[in-house]
């Protein structure tokens, strides 16, 4: 592998591995709704305010988000809303997969 290509698949790596935490997936499923303020996504997830922002930042420095700030708030947003394509092919993995457990166990 050429040094170009591994530069390519460091780059999917690193938004792999930012996407690859149960409450970042969350956040990313909130925020293709609609755009919210770290406090509102703090409430939502249960957590304290610097875990959430934490998780916003990985999220955003891999360019999966985008903030904008409004007086003394941040808001996040998806900044690449194709991400949401990739879980429908997430689903669909695992339903393949638990189609074919049934099929052993049945």
């Amino acid at each position: 592998m050429d040094e170009k290509i591994q530069e390519r698949f460091e780059a999917r790596a690193k938004i792999l591995k930012a996407l690859a935490h149960p409450t970042r997936l969350f956040i990313v499923d909130v925020l293709s709704q609609e755009k919210k303020c770290v406090c509102e996504l703090t409430e939502l997830i249960g957590v304290d305010m610097s875990t959430v922002s934490k998780h916003l930042s990985i999220l955003k420095n891999a360019g999966i988000l985008q903030s904008e700030k409004h007086c003394s708030q941040v808001f996040y947003s998806l900044r690449m809303p194709c991400v949401c394509n990739f879980f429908g092919c997430i689903e669909s993995v695992m339903n393949t997969l638990a189609e074919e457990q049934r099929e052993l166990v049945g």
